[in-house]
């Protein structure tokens, strides 16, 4: 008898034949015929043989072909002919239950197409089975449904991404293909208990408005401070690089040149440069005077979010909005319509202090994740992000105290039971007291923590 290479349960080889990549085993089951799929009738014959190739984990770093012996069964009892269930083999791949479990971890660290040639089969049956592996583990991670929630997006891959976040808890729990509304509406209404999102934040992409407003309507959609706050860095070097254009009289230009080796000092605040670095902007700001002047703007742009309430942020805003001459409005002008087309998100962040900070550092990981594996697809991006074993904040909470009713329509008092109770036996009116009690505990996931990620990151693990 061959040496029973396989180490795989219910089966017997028959014959092993070694080529050059790959070892070719010969094999049939040895395990009990078992009943009609249709009638489900233990009565049954052998109704001829059937070879079925399968694929199983590579040996010695070769391919490996199983070829099995199966039986055709007819049953007695309807006469439908039946192929006998072939232990550990995953039917619709073609390949043992053990292969299909490696090749969807394995798919996390290296490309289809590698694994492909490892095993023996088409780039494509390898993306489905990473799909299936993927699909396996969305059934089974379940995170909890943010009540603050983040929807930001990260330019991956070659287009843009949405990433959802748990703000009251600083962790990941999706990213979505795209950041179409379509796609994110979908996502929000498979939410269980989405009832319950309080507020989301959100930069100033209309389709994410759109999708909150339609599937989540209480809850208060919230502008990122920082998206709205860029606006005034973002205005400043716009006018400073139109102090460089043709139209502009040549000295103005080479004023203006100079400034490049100093943007730093430009995009802080005011307030936290050093003695060394004012003396310097100071320097510059008395040369231009029109740069100081959007260096005001700047600056007093950024003051908004210093107001204590929302309406001191909105009579800071209109203030300021006034303060813009005509010399500046076109550079400012992106700052001037968002607050046009947005003011009521906004405002918002006065009474609810919430911001997507945490997503920004989040996106800055996934793009050293997809630096890192050199040409991962989306699919296998996310499910390193998502799923990679270890990085998930869990929670453990034990179940409350159930309050009975101890009406007379509940309980029966004229038949007493016994019952015991740390050690004591007794007899009362009341429902039997169980002699031991193990309180009911629940795991909530609340999604990737982005230290535990990092940590993973810099120690090999993904």
């Amino acid at each position: 008898m061959p040496v029973n290479i396989l180490n795989l349960p219910g089966y017997r080889v028959q014959a092993v034949r070694e080529a050059e990549r790959e070892y070719h085993v010969k094999a049939e089951t040895i395990t009990p015929a078992g009943r009609c799929p249709a009638c489900h009738s233990a009565q049954t014959v052998g109704h001829g043989r059937v070879e079925v190739l399968v694929h199983d984990l590579p040996v010695h770093g070769k391919q490996v072909g199983v070829y099995v012996d199966a039986r055709r069964l007819r049953c007695q009892g309807c006469g439908k002919t039946f192929m006998e269930t072939l232990p550990g083999i995953n039917d619709a791949r073609r390949m043992t239950q053990r292969l299909v479990q490696w090749v969807g971890q394995r798919a996390l660290r290296h490309t289809f197409t590698s694994i492909a040639e490892e095993i023996g089969v088409a780039e494509g049956t390898i993306r489905n089975v990473f799909a299936d592996h993927v699909a396996e583990l969305e059934r089974s991670v379940k995170f909890q449904t943010p009540n603050w929630m983040g929807i930001d997006e990260i330019h991956i891959i070659r287009r843009p991404r949405a990433v959802i976040s748990n703000l009251k808890n600083n962790t990941a729990v999706n990213m979505l293909p795209d950041r179409d509304k379509k796609t994110v509406a979908r996502y929000l209404a498979g939410l269980p208990g989405r009832e319950d999102v309080q507020y989301v934040a959100i930069d100033m992409w209309v389709p994410y408005r759109e999708a909150v407003r339609e599937v989540l309507p209480d809850a208060i959609v919230v502008v990122d401070k920082f998206h709205v706050q860029r606006l005034g860095n973002t205005a400043l070097d716009e006018f400073r690089r139109s102090l460089g254009r043709a139209d502009k009289a040549d000295l103005t230009r080479k004023k203006a040149a100079g400034v490049k080796k100093d943007l730093v000092l430009f995009r802080k605040r005011e307030r936290d440069l050093n003695d060394r670095e004012r003396l310097l902007l100071s320097g510059w700001l008395n040369n231009i005077p029109e740069l100081a002047e959007a260096h005001r703007l700047k600056e007093s742009y950024f003051d908004i979010y210093e107001a204590g309430s929302k309406a001191e942020a909105a009579a800071r805003y209109d203030a300021w909005a006034k303060s813009v001459g005509p010399d500046h409005r076109a550079a400012f002008a992106p700052a001037l319509s968002a607050w046009r087309n947005w003011q009521p998100q906004i405002l918002a962040y006065f009474d609810h202090r919430i911001t997507n900070a945490f997503t920004e550092s989040l996106n800055s990981l996934i793009r050293t994740i997809n630096r890192r594996g050199r040409g991962h697809s989306f699919d296998v991006l996310r499910a390193l992000v998502l799923y990679s074993k270890g990085a998930h904040r869990i929670e453990t909470k034990h179940r409350s105290f159930a309050r009975q009713d101890w009406s007379l329509e509940t309980f029966d008092r004229s038949a007493p039971t016994e019952f015991a109770y740390t050690g004591m036996v007794g007899r009362a009116g009341m429902v039997h007291a169980p002699t031991s009690w193990a309180p009911e505990v629940e795991e909530v996931n609340y999604g990737v923590d982005i230290t535990r990620l990092v940590a993973m990151l810099e120690s090999g693990e993904i």
